[in-house]
């Protein structure tokens, strides 16, 4: 699986995979950007408590359902907002089977629709 989907809409290169944790007083997340599973994402969770994760759930390009499972496993982060997901047909999810399998494993999947918000 590519670490990364990285290239612009004309086709030139996009730059290296990223993602970024975000620190404040009042809470620590983790937006995965357009990444992959990375044993990495372990290391975050050595050094900082994070109240939420946004991580891609898509598949093909970056994580799948089952790769963003592990990788809130590996963040130790219960609260998930996924994202790259049903925008062309190649990445499109069952929303209700994706929530099942994540509460399965003690997890909150929230998908929210264009525009929406979530408080966490």
């Amino acid at each position: 699986m590519p670490i990364h989907s990285s290239s612009l809409p004309d086709g030139t290169y996009g730059g290296s995979a990223g993602g970024f944790v975000v620190e404040s007083a009042d809470a620590n997340f983790y937006y995965s950007g357009d990444t992959a599973l990375t044993l990495d994402m372990k290391l975050i969770s050595e050094t900082t408590k994070l109240k939420f994760a946004v991580l891609c759930i898509g598949g093909n390009l970056t994580m799948d359902i089952n790769d963003a499972i592990r990788a809130a496993d590996l963040l130790q982060c219960k609260e998930v907002m996924g994202v790259h997901y049903d925008t062309f047909p190649l990445i499109k999810i069952d929303h209700a089977a994706a929530k099942e399998k994540f509460r399965s494993k003690g997890l909150t999947l929230h998908l929210l629709p264009i525009g929406g918000t979530q408080d966490f």
